[in-house]
């Protein structure tokens, strides 16, 4: 009987990687106008009460807390546009 041919397989060669690259659209302002409003918010609470209200703007008096508030709620808003 005669011998039956040995069949050579191809050797497996991945395709080539496709590099996945997504390119983020960059906003150079978030980063610092979120810092700055969380910032001068902070020091103008900060100076409020360490000047015991006369500091900031003495005519609003307590409406400088929200004042400060305000800006750091802002920052927070800023940061949601961060990628």
């Amino acid at each position: 009987m005669p011998k039956s041919r040995i069949r050579k397989k191809n050797t497996f060669t991945p395709p080539p990687e496709k590099k996945a690259t997504v390119k983020l659209k960059t906003t150079t302002w978030v980063v610092p106008v979120m810092l700055t409003l969380f910032l001068v918010g902070l020091a103008w609470i900060v100076v409020f009460y360490l000047s015991g209200g006369e500091l900031p703007i003495k005519a609003l008096g307590n409406m400088n807390i929200i004042i400060g508030f305000t800006m750091i709620a802002g920052g927070f808003a800023v940061s949601t546009q961060w990628k």
